[in-house]
């Protein structure tokens, strides 16, 4: 039985690095790594949660193809319950070419895939949903024929249960999207957006609006990823924005999954809101120091140790 089940996209990410620019027509550019890695939200965070100690279960859907063997493959090697994926015969495995520049930052050329076809009907296992004490959504506004409508229905099924809800955002932030989750938030308890997801969500620009037109909207408890600036986290009674753990990053790749990782890991440990967050940014932090989305990720007493540590400094 797992704590957490992370229903949403699952992406086979192909990355390159270094790449500062981008080779001319007809140029051949040689570069020292070109890897395969595990990617998607709901895959990296489900496995960056099994990784910290926390049972997990990811739904989802696959290609029949190589690319969907790997992902399946990787998520149970981790221990990742994957009993909820389901593989399509008539689309391929969504996959990712990811671009990692020498300070870290990534561009992305991406194919939806299989992500676009996840019907609620068809491929949702509720049995999986109800065992858990959290269904976190990741990845909404990379799956079309599941975003808005169809995720308020699974939303609103999992709240009937008595499960804690929790939402993640994903892709380049379009005025439609505050349109298309609309639906969604009378059955979300928590949303783990970034600041420039957040900003085009509520048309706010300051942590605190933005949490509150949230919160407004019926969401109990907002965690907002800013990058270099750390995150801020509010639950109505409580708010504290939190700096960076401050490491040499090597790639930036998932590190937004981590945080909610970090967010929904405290949450099942019953931790106050600013150690919930605090965490979130440690897990991030180990996530930047490794290639790939979720290989540098650690159990839940290394990191813990590690915040000690930097703390004590």
């Amino acid at each position: 039985m797992a704590d957490v089940t992370c229903l949403g996209i699952l992406v086979n990410d192909v990355v390159a690095l270094p790449v500062d620019r981008y080779p001319e027509p007809g140029e051949l550019m040689r570069l020292p790594r070109i890897e395969m890695h595990i990617g998607g939200c709901a895959a990296n965070t489900g496995i960056d949660l099994q990784k910290i100690g926390i049972d997990t279960a990811v739904i989802g859907k696959v290609g029949n193809d190589g690319f969907g063997d790997f992902l399946i493959k990787a998520m149970a090697e981790t221990g990742v319950d994957c009993a909820g994926v389901s593989r399509d015969n008539d689309c391929c495995t969504s996959v990712s070419m990811v671009m990692v520049r020498s300070d870290g930052e990534r561009s992305f050329i991406h194919t939806v895939g299989a992500n676009a076809h996840i019907d609620p009907d068809r491929d949702i296992d509720f049995d999986i949903i109800r065992k858990s004490k959290i269904l976190h959504v990741a990845g909404s506004f990379l799956m079309p024929g599941f975003d808005g409508e169809p995720t308020a229905k699974v939303l609103a099924k999992a709240k009937e249960m008595g499960i804690t809800t929790c939402l993640d955002t994903a892709g380049s932030p379009t005025p439609e999207w505050k349109d298309m989750l609309a639906p969604c938030y009378p059955y979300l308890d928590m949303v783990v957006p970034s600041y420039d997801e957040a900003t085009v969500m509520t048309d706010k620009t300051d942590p605190k609006a933005i949490a509150e037109d949230f919160m407004n909207k019926g969401i109990k408890t907002v965690a907002i990823k800013m990058g270099s600036k750390g995150s801020y986290v509010c639950n109505g009674n409580e708010e504290y924005t939190l700096p960076i753990y401050k490491v040499k990053a090597i790639d930036a790749n998932g590190c937004g999954d981590s945080f909610a990782a970090g967010f929904i890991a405290g949450v099942v440990n019953g931790w106050n809101l600013e150690m919930c967050g605090k965490f979130a940014n440690a897990v991030g932090a180990f996530c930047v120091q490794g290639v790939g989305t979720t290989a540098g990720i650690k159990d839940q007493a290394t990191i813990l140790k590690f915040m000690e540590e930097y703390d004590a400094q």
